[in-house]
């Protein structure tokens, strides 16, 4: 791991103070997993109408989940310094409180030299991003978030997960 990172500093930044990719060829390969959370809040009665297939763009829940996938395997091409990674597994899953709180978890894995945390970020904003995009005829004034980092696996700087 760059000295640096281990001092606490932030690790993006040349010599000169400017942005760059980190070199992360020095690093061990091992197996990364991250799963990120975000949430939809809507009416009522825009989540029974997800539930029960009636949005007029099509279920919603299933181009929410390609989105997030999408998302995942794209994220090196929406943050500027990561890494594109190899990714060997991509899980979105989506619950809800029954009344007005659509969940989503992204699950994401690799295995590789750098961990997937914004992979899984990325993956439960895209999904949030669908979810608002195909129910905003029916209601604008949704709530996305908070979109978390639940936990990590693997990597020299350990394991993480949220309190």
């Amino acid at each position: 791991m760059d000295s640096a990172a281990v001092q606490g500093e932030l690790t993006h930044f040349n010599d000169q103070g400017r942005a760059h990719m980190v070199d992360i060829s020095e690093k061990d390969i091992s197996v990364r997993v991250a799963i990120a959370s975000s949430m939809v809040t809507m009416d009522p009665s825009t989540l029974e109408a997800i539930k029960q297939g009636k949005i007029g763009k099509g279920d919603v829940l299933a181009v929410a989940q390609i989105a997030g996938i999408q998302g995942a395997k794209a994220t090196s091409q929406w943050i500027p310094l990561c890494h594109p990674l190899p990714l060997t597994g991509v899980n979105i899953v989506f619950t809800d409180n029954g009344l007005d709180e659509l969940y989503i978890e992204a699950s994401v894995k690799t295995e590789g030299k750098t961990g997937v945390e914004m992979e899984a970020l990325t993956a439960v904003s895209a999904a949030a991003l669908t979810v608002y995009d195909m129910c905003k005829a029916l209601q604008k004034d949704m709530v996305i978030g908070p979109t978390l980092l639940r936990s990590k696996m693997g990597g020299k700087s350990g394991d993480y997960t949220r309190s």
